[in-house]
């Protein structure tokens, strides 16, 4: 099948972010990437892709937004509240014997999911014996991650998703109200470590004992989709947990072998091999 000039245009584009900046999105889904592209250069006021790619070489700024452009920042505190639910009921009692335990969030975006599991491990009596590793590709999306600052407009769905999950407290308890903004107490940031890590090029960084990566496999292309699962089964420890979006599953992962499922629909796994 003959390439389309545009195809060809967003090829050069991605190389340029891989060669020149360091940033992989050669193996995300073409067709998202290829209308991301298409709506940043001409928001931009820029002509074409290729003019596009000529800018980000020598505008570090412009960069960056395309790296926030280019990756799908959609996420919100206790999104699919069973998922929650279900970490607690049958996942914290097995952390629980463990004397620290470490915590994975790959593609973490702007934290809110984050922030959720941390509020799940205080209820639990837990926060205090974990470490939360919490990555993504865009580091000014991790900028907005670590301020824990939130529309307050979000709190009341956020305070509904909460007790849905089984929240054992008053969700407001976690937040300080301003005029349009609700800032996320401090404590909840103490055991979090925010940093960058890029699924497509990055190895592993250390042996978890839980792996979140929920909703990020849909947006890569197959190639992608099995070099995660890899990099996923690689970083969990030996009855460590995976969790998944309810979109994503292990099968035909190449590890379908290595996991039991704890909870199929909710897409949390185990690790036996």
């Amino acid at each position: 099948m003959e390439i389309s000039e545009e195809d060809k245009a967003l090829a050069r584009l991605l190389d340029a972010l891989f060669e020149g900046c360091g940033y992989d999105f050669r193996d995300y889904a073409y067709t998202s990437l290829k209308r991301r592209a298409g709506h940043f250069y001409r928001a931009e006021g820029l002509n074409s892709i290729d003019h596009l790619r000529d800018e980000i070489l020598r505008d570090d700024a412009l960069r960056q937004r395309l790296v926030r452009s280019l990756t799908v920042h959609v996420t919100s505190m206790f999104r699919d509240a069973a998922f929650y639910r279900t970490v607690r009921e049958q996942v914290i009692p097995i952390w629980r014997t463990y004397p620290f335990v470490r915590l994975w969030v790959a593609g973490c975006s702007s934290g809110e999911e984050v922030y959720s599991l941390a509020i799940l491990l205080l209820e639990e009596g837990l926060y205090g014996r974990c470490r939360i590793y919490a990555t993504d590709v865009s580091e000014p999306i991790l900028v907005r991650a670590r301020e824990g600052i939130f529309p307050l407009s979000s709190m009341q769905d956020y305070t509904r998703a909460y007790q849905a999950a089984g929240g054992r407290s008053d969700f407001s308890d976690y937040y300080t109200a301003g005029d349009n903004a609700a800032m996320l107490r401090p404590f909840l940031r103490a055991n979090i470590v925010f940093a960058p890590h890029n699924l497509a090029s990055d190895a592993s960084f250390n042996e978890f004992q839980g792996v979140f990566c929920r909703n990020v496999m849909i947006y890569f292309n197959r190639k992608l989709q099995l070099r995660t699962h890899r990099l996923l089964h690689e970083s969990l420890a030996m009855f460590g947990y995976l969790g998944l979006g309810r979109s994503e599953s292990i099968r035909h992962s190449g590890y379908d072998y290595a996991y039991e499922t704890v909870h199929h629909h909710e897409k949390i796994y185990r690790k036996i091999a």
